[in-house]
């Protein structure tokens, strides 16, 4: 798993069972080199060939790094599934593209991979995102509520029997691109944002924003982040950085509030994963707003990772050609079973 925020490269050893139960054997956060961080933060600007090269270089990167995992977890693999790393996301022009080649990942790792998960959706009309939701109901169904916060935060919750996700708005893209002002990788802990004060021209802008008043299904990329949210960051550019981030942080616990208060009268046990969950300014500012809504303790390996997990269940789902897409959650014409699969067939090994 890849995700938006460029933290790295999550590796999740995963064993499932017939009744959706699942162990997470070993995981790690692989951070990527300055070279790829660069390299994959540029990719939308660059020209055909350069993206199809990419594309092919970093399978073969992953299936690398997934080969070290393999020799420090020893351990019966039957198959990879990998996401990939979003370049372009545009579902309401059909577009989505994750690179990664499995095909690359499979001639390194001399194993069977489910890859490109989201282009079936996208194209039965769907948003291709989220795809965890269906995880959350058939692995966390104990749960009222899930929430991920990566670079993009995002909730999961039933309704009446139908799942229901959706994007909430920027998590850590935004605050990792505002610590960046400051040298920093991102604000640990929410420190520096605890620090400052809200700005409150900026918050009322980032309230306004389109995206909030539309219904779901929908979701949200980078691309959106450039040409919406960060227009309306830069007339506040030369305030101190302190500001902006407690005013974004601010903005964040405003939206998941929302998204948790709106997603059903009798939830109250909320699971929120991913890296924003380690921001515990965010969560205190989040907790404040929801009042006796509680957020549940979990192992925090399944806070890390837990989009990982998820999409090694996809694959799971995949391969027993059981639907992995929920229609609910993406506004697709039906549900489906995406993915492809390349490499040595599970039969033959």
């Amino acid at each position: 798993m890849s995700g938006t925020s460029l933290d790295g490269l999550d590796i999740a050893y995963c064993e499932f069972n017939n009744d959706n139960n699942f162990q997470l054997l070993a995981a790690e956060t692989i951070p990527y080199p300055a070279a790829w961080h660069k390299r994959l933060e540029e990719l939308p600007q660059a020209s055909a060939e350069e993206y199809a090269l990419a594309d092919v270089e970093l399978g073969h990167y992953f299936g690398e790094k997934i080969n070290e995992f393999r020799n420090r977890y020893d351990g019966r693999v039957d198959c990879i599934a990998s996401h990939g790393h979003t370049i372009f996301h545009q579902p309401e022009r059909r577009l989505t593209a994750q690179i990664g080649d499995g095909n690359a990942i499979s001639a390194v790792t001399g194993l069977p991979v489910v890859y490109d998960f989201r282009r079936l959706d996208v194209a039965l009309g769907g948003q291709g995102a989220p795809l965890v939701p269906i995880g959350d109901r058939l692995l966390f169904g104990e749960y009222d509520c899930c929430i991920n916060l990566g670079g993009i935060a995002n909730i999961s919750y039933e309704v009446d029997g139908q799942r229901i996700a959706f994007d909430i708005s920027p998590c850590n893209m935004a605050l990792n691109h505002l610590a960046g002002k400051q040298g920093l990788t991102y604000d640990a802990g929410g420190e520096t944002a605890r620090q400052g004060e809200i700005v409150t021209a900026l918050l009322a802008r980032l309230e306004t924003l389109e995206y909030y008043r539309v219904p779901a299904p929908k979701t949200l990329g980078k691309e959106w982040f450039e040409q919406r949210f960060l227009p309306e960051l830069a007339p506040f550019e030369e305030l101190p950085p302190a500001n902006l981030l407690r005013t974004v942080t601010e903005h964040i616990a405003i939206r998941l509030a929302e998204a948790i208060l709106h997603s059903g009268t009798d939830t109250h046990k909320v699971l929120i994963t991913g890296g924003g969950a380690n921001n515990q300014f965010l969560l205190e500012r989040l907790k404040e707003k929801i009042g006796n809504i509680e957020i549940e303790n979990v192992d925090s390996r399944i806070v890390d990772f837990k989009e990982a997990v998820i999409f090694a269940f996809l694959a799971y789902l995949r391969l027993n050609g059981k639907n992995n897409t929920l229609a609910s959650v993406t506004g697709a014409s039906h549900d489906s079973c995406g993915g492809v699969i390349c490499g040595t067939s599970l039969s033959q090994r």
